[in-house]
């Protein structure tokens, strides 16, 4: 039955004054003394020595030049690349619109249903059948030489594309305290009237064994920690085997012996200094010119009107300074804490009807949840979702169902001239 035309505005209007109490309530924490992240576009690729970090201190010896210099490296055979592999370097894959940034690139996942209904890592052939890769879902595009180059079986009927993600800001991200995404999570239900029920998975934390945090990297939420998402990507992305990662996918065509990535001069390894990069970072920018036109100013009301904002949530304030995280690994910096970011994400996986099957940290009823795509930075994309597959914001809100019905909905009951006014303010992130 349809909701009454007054009853959906004063439904509307009650969730718009919860969310907005919501988000003042999870910045407030630390009203008096957060501040706003300092943002921009301040990683120009290949020019390190025109970059601005966030204030991030660095370890002795190094500097934010540096780390950039690192992630953008190019990795060779000689270094450890592959067997199995998708880049030669972090940058290839995060550099949209500069080193960090969000990507073109998609990488693919596949694997099965047991009898149960369970899914199930695939068995990847190579070398002519003659070897397997197992107990991963990635299969990658690019391998050193034929022997070792992937093919997917045809049992293997679970098959999907994912856009590799922005990393810019992902420090504040990573200080994010998890009472924070938990509290998010548990207000849901009721903003929304029970259709909205953002799911929190902890993810375990590879620098300290044992351990677990409540996931916010990958589209899974499988990583909680910057280290562990960065040395899960190095081997899985660029087959670098590392401190934390130290087992090769294959031996077929290895010709490398012992972990790859190895300290430098400061004591430091690859894995080091990028996370350094990404943890210095600044959060992405806003079009502060057009976000104060009439236009954008009435789409963000709409946007939270419609309930957009229910998972894509506005404004979150980091972990106070010198809380420690990660498993006891790290503390908060003065850059990175107490500081309110607009990330347009709750980092919670939710199930809009878009989700690829695959389950890799969370239970088995995670297969078709995907985490909240963060909205800051999507100004500068061409294509959206998490499989890239949706070339304008108009199909992208179009494929939102599930959780996200009434949302998608909301969006396209409204007149043109105010789904225009949504989509102006979605230009200005």
């Amino acid at each position: 039955m349809l909701m009454p035309s007054r009853r959906k505005v004063l439904l509307g209007s009650c969730l718009l004054t919860a969310l907005t109490a919501l988000s003042a309530g999870l910045v407030g924490t630390a009203a008096n003394s957060a501040t706003e992240a300092p943002a921009g576009f301040n990683t120009p690729s290949f020019n390190g020595a025109a970059s601005i970090n966030n204030g991030l201190v660095e370890p002795p010896g190094d500097t934010f030049a540096r780390d950039q210099q690192v992630y953008e490296e190019n990795e060779t055979v000689a270094d450890g690349l592959g067997p199995v592999y998708n880049a030669t370097s972090c940058v290839n894959c995060h550099q949209n619109p500069n080193s960090g940034a969000a990507s073109q690139i998609t990488e693919l996942r596949v694997g099965h249903n047991d009898a149960n209904g369970n899914f199930v890592n695939p068995t990847i052939l190579i070398n002519d059948g003659q070897n397997t890769i197992t107990g991963r879902s990635i299969v990658n595009d690019r391998a050193i030489g034929p022997q070792a180059q992937e093919s997917i079986p045809a049992t293997e009927n679970i098959r999907t594309l994912r856009a590799a993600l922005n990393t810019l800001g992902d420090g504040f991200v990573e200080a994010i305290d998890d009472n924070t995404l938990i509290a998010i999570a548990a207000e849901q239900p009721e903003l929304s009237g029970g259709r909205v029920h953002g799911e929190v998975v902890q993810a375990p934390i590879f620098e300290a064994p044992g351990q677990t945090r409540v996931g916010r990297f990958g589209w899974k939420d499988q990583h909680s920690s910057l280290l562990s998402f960065i040395a899960d990507a190095y081997l899985n992305e660029m087959g670098i085997t590392n401190r934390l990662r130290p087992t090769e996918v294959t031996t077929v065509l290895l010709s490398t012996t012992g972990i790859n990535d190895q300290p430098d001069d400061l004591g430091l390894a690859d894995i080091d200094h990028f996370a350094q990069f990404v943890r210095g970072t600044m959060v992405p920018p806003r079009d502060t010119a057009l976000a104060a036109t009439p236009a954008a100013l009435k789409g963000q009301q709409l946007f939270r009107k419609v309930g957009c904002n229910v998972c894509h949530m506005e404004a979150i304030t980091t972990a106070p300074v010198g809380t420690v995280i990660d498993g006891g690994m790290f503390t908060v910096p003065e850059a990175l804490g107490d500081k309110i970011i607009h990330p347009f994400s709750d980092y919670l996986l939710h199930d809009i009807g878009t989700g690829d099957g695959i389950v890799q940290v969370g239970p088995q009823d995670t297969a078709n949840k995907l985490r909240t795509a963060p909205l800051w930075g999507v100004r500068v994309k061409a294509r959206f979702m998490h499989d890239l597959g949706s070339l304008s914001l108009e199909n992208a809100i179009a494929r939102h169902d599930g959780e996200a019905h009434e949302a998608a909905r909301g969006f396209r009951e409204l007149s043109p001239a105010d789904r225009e006014a949504l989509i102006t303010f979605l230009k200005t992130l």
